[in-house]
């Protein structure tokens, strides 16, 4: 199994680091909440949400994009208010797919994913984060999802078997891998032919200030672990995908620039929503 370079990594970090940092950042935020029930953080900064600290989880989802009757259908506490856009938007779920959220977090999306597919389809969510997937599996029991199950396992080393997935959605969770390449790899693993990546995540527009890229909070706090627009692309058509996609979102910057209490971090980050499909028959 090849090893992560630091070259790949787009924060001033080591890959063991950042990922250290990620997993106890999102630990803590799925055990506040177990004990709060209140927001997703606590303290300074952001966990890849808009004001985090304050606004109701609610109202952050309606900034990402996410509809009423949307937030209606989930019970429990599985809507954490991250994230940076809605995949549901843009992934056109059609019945019986089978549909692979990475970095799931407590549930949200999958449930909502599960809804769209129907009992013929399948929802799977994963999760390196051991205190998240028994907070998603424990939503699971309450909105007798049926049809959505979750797996702990490392975005880069997914734990599902090759050519099994239809869609794969995720929401601001590929910024805070250390080896993007390794993700998208995985990801054109485990589609079928003609499969399709529906991804909402945030991509760099310009420099990001030295001591936040080196800083382990905006890392953790998908402030500083992006990519360009560029370099995704260029990720995405290596590892053999076609019809890629990358649209900036004009206005993310209402909700970004709060992300950061001493930057606006707006001015070097935006939201987007990225799309892809795996060819329907392998070159040769």
């Amino acid at each position: 199994m090849p090893e992560t370079s630091d070259t790949s990594t787009e924060s001033g970090l080591d890959a063991e680091t950042q990922r250290t940092v990620v997993r106890e950042r999102y630990a803590s935020i799925a055990a506040e909440e177990s004990e709060d029930d209140g927001s997703c953080c606590s303290g300074d900064g952001s966990c890849c949400s808009p004001a985090a600290t304050t606004a109701p989880t609610d109202e952050t989802a309606r900034q990402l994009g996410y509809s009423e009757a949307e937030l209606e259908r989930v019970d429990g506490d599985a809507n954490l208010g991250l994230g940076c856009g809605n995949p549901q938007a843009i992934a056109s779920l059609d019945a019986g797919e089978s549909v692979l959220d990475l970095g799931s977090g407590a549930g949200f999306d999958c449930f909502l994913a599960a809804q769209e597919v129907g009992d013929t389809g399948r929802v799977i969510g994963v999760d390196m984060t051991p205190e998240m997937v028994e907070k998603a599996r424990a939503n699971a029991t309450q909105n007798d999802a049926g049809n959505v199950e979750f797996r702990l396992g490392e975005i880069e080393h997914l734990p599902v078997a090759d050519e099994r997935i239809d869609v794969i959605i995720s929401n601001c969770v590929v910024n805070l891998s250390p080896d993007k390449p390794r993700v998208f790899d995985e990801a054109f693993r485990v589609l079928r032919p003609g499969g399709r990546l529906a991804i909402s995540d945030v991509v760099l527009t310009a420099e990001v200030p030295h001591d936040v890229r080196a800083d382990p909070d905006s890392v953790a706090s998908c402030v500083a672990g992006a990519s360009t627009i560029d370099r995704l692309e260029t990720i995405l058509t290596d590892a053999g995908f076609e019809s890629v996609t990358i649209s900036p979102k004009d206005d993310s910057d209402e909700f970004i620039r709060d992300w950061d209490d001493e930057y606006d971090v707006s001015e070097f980050l935006v939201s987007a929503t990225i799309t892809a499909r795996k060819p329907e028959v392998a070159d040769e």
